[in-house]
């Protein structure tokens, strides 16, 4: 079972994106629906307020965060937990946590999202 549940993560989900102009609680919302995993951004050391955007949230702290990056976040059930970690501060600048469905747990960096959603 675990070869195919990793074959379908490869075609499952593989449109997830996300917008510098969208609301955190809209793409953590979205990422719970298409993952089944909760998505926590930071601002320094601190969760950051959800209803600020992206784009928002570089007026917030001294990190500079990319709004304008022509680059598309895309991600797939088959990343692995860390790789989608950095792949949001790659792209944006910014800090996020991928924490099990009730948000209270973080996920191992080494699980792919799919597998996550799983346990």
């Amino acid at each position: 079972m675990g070869l195919f549940n990793n074959i379908k993560d490869h075609f499952k989900n593989a449109e997830f994106s996300v917008a510098p102009n969208k609301k955190l609680k809209t793409i953590s919302r979205e990422f719970k629906t298409a993952f089944n995993l909760s998505l926590v951004f930071y601002k320094g050391s601190m969760i950051a307020e959800e209803t600020l955007t992206l784009a928002a949230l570089n007026k917030k702290t001294t990190k500079n965060i990319s709004t304008t990056s022509k680059q598309d976040l895309k991600i797939k059930a088959s990343m692995k937990a860390g790789a989608v970690e950095d792949l949001f501060e790659k792209t944006f600048g910014v800090k996020v946590q991928i924490k099990d469905k009730t948000g209270k747990h973080l996920i191992n960096n080494d699980l792919t999202l799919g597998n996550a959603a799983r346990q």
